[in-house]
């Protein structure tokens, strides 16, 4: 029952920036880790970036020092500041969101997924 809408992407010229936004809902407990996915056309689906309940964040190599990711607790909301976009980071990205919710069950959720497409 827990629910992750997304918002942000479009279309940005190679070197522009882009910022996405997830926003959970539902009957959530607690959010033990919140994170970024992607996936171009022809290719698996592969993590961007994660952060933990502990505050630490995995970075995949191809995005670090271009990408951060944000966390609202408060809000059960996390943010991706994507900075000198690269043709390569065309995709469709997905939020994904794990813990419990409030009957302590676990949960894994996916956002709807939003467009990027960064041009040449």
């Amino acid at each position: 029952q827990v629910q992750l809408v997304e918002s942000g992407g479009g279309l940005v010229q190679a070197g522009g920036s882009l910022s996405l936004s997830c926003a959970a809902s539902g009957s959530i407990f607690s959010i033990n880790e919140m994170g970024w996915y992607r996936q171009a056309p022809g290719k698996q689906r592969e993590l961007v970036v994660a952060v933990t309940s502990g505050g630490m964040t995995n970075y995949a190599d191809s995005v670090k020092g271009r990408f951060t990711i944000s966390r609202v607790y408060a809000k059960n909301t996390v943010y991706l500041q994507m900075n000198s976009l690269k043709p390569e980071d065309t995709a469709v990205y997905y939020c994904n969101a794990r813990g419990y919710s409030a009957n302590i069950r676990s949960f894994d959720s996916w956002g709807q997924g939003t467009q990027v497409t960064v041009s040449s």
